[in-house]
């Protein structure tokens, strides 16, 4: 009988990984998600950003992921011996679909609006359900999932966010007025809208760079299938 196959996505723990008894894939995202394996070991937060804009759902064990319940690196072996004798458990992490006029991409930790240039102020719109939330002058705006709410949006000023709400942290970024507010909205119907700019503008999703977006353009989120975690007894709590 063959081996269980577990993909590895990130730096390479092959060798962990077989160690435990399954046959790794150590490929693109796309290409693990294609090949429909017992399970996913997702070593820093770019590569799980990436399994999650490749639209695999889990499970997935995270490792030295920041924001999300994951596993120090030497656990490795142990987590997928357990994820192949079915001792784990499973949590939800929110996963954000972002479109625009450029198209459409998933976010697990943040979007963000930014000037191009450092230090230039441009003007954008936050919408709630269709209702305005604020309008504001800022080098930019960024919406963080809890999974993102203590990275950023938390070194802008937002507060972090417990992992099982359904909610995204806005928050503006080198805000014009002293006085700028911060939000906790719902992750269904959110939209930042691009009012006037001074320079360039660009959207970043879990730090890539999409594109522009111009004035009179918005990013609407809503919510998108949830990737699922496996918790081992290595895993981290819910805000390590």
């Amino acid at each position: 009988m063959d081996d269980p196959v577990v993909g590895v996505v990130g730096d390479d723990v092959s060798d962990a990984v077989a160690e435990a008894g399954a046959e790794p894939l150590y490929e693109a995202p796309a290409a693990v998600f294609d090949a429909n394996p017992t399970g996913v070991v997702a070593t820093g937060a770019t590569a799980l950003s990436r399994l999650a804009d490749a639209g695999h759902s889990g499970p997935v064990v995270p490792v030295d992921v920041p924001g999300v319940r994951s596993i120090p690196r030497k656990a490795v072996t142990d987590a997928v011996a357990a994820l192949l004798d079915g001792r784990y458990e499973t949590t939800s992490v929110p996963v954000l679909v972002a479109e625009s006029p450029l198209g459409e991409t998933r976010a697990l930790f943040d979007v963000m609006l930014v000037a191009s240039e450092p230090a230039r102020i441009s003007e954008y719109t936050i919408r709630s359900r269709g209702d305005r939330v604020a309008t504001l002058r800022a080098d930019g705006v960024v919406a963080a999932t809890p999974s993102g709410s203590g990275s950023y949006a938390r070194r802008a000023g937002g507060p972090v966010v417990a992992p099982e709400l359904n909610v995204a942290t806005v928050v503006p970024v080198a805000p014009f007025s002293t006085d700028a507010g911060h939000w906790v909205v719902p992750t269904d119907e959110l939209t930042l809208t691009v009012e006037r700019d001074e320079t360039a503008v660009e959207l970043l999703v879990d730090d890539r760079t999409v594109g522009e977006v111009k004035p009179g353009e918005s990013v609407r989120l809503t919510d998108d299938q949830p990737l699922t975690v496996a918790l081992v007894s290595a895993s981290g709590g819910r805000f390590e």
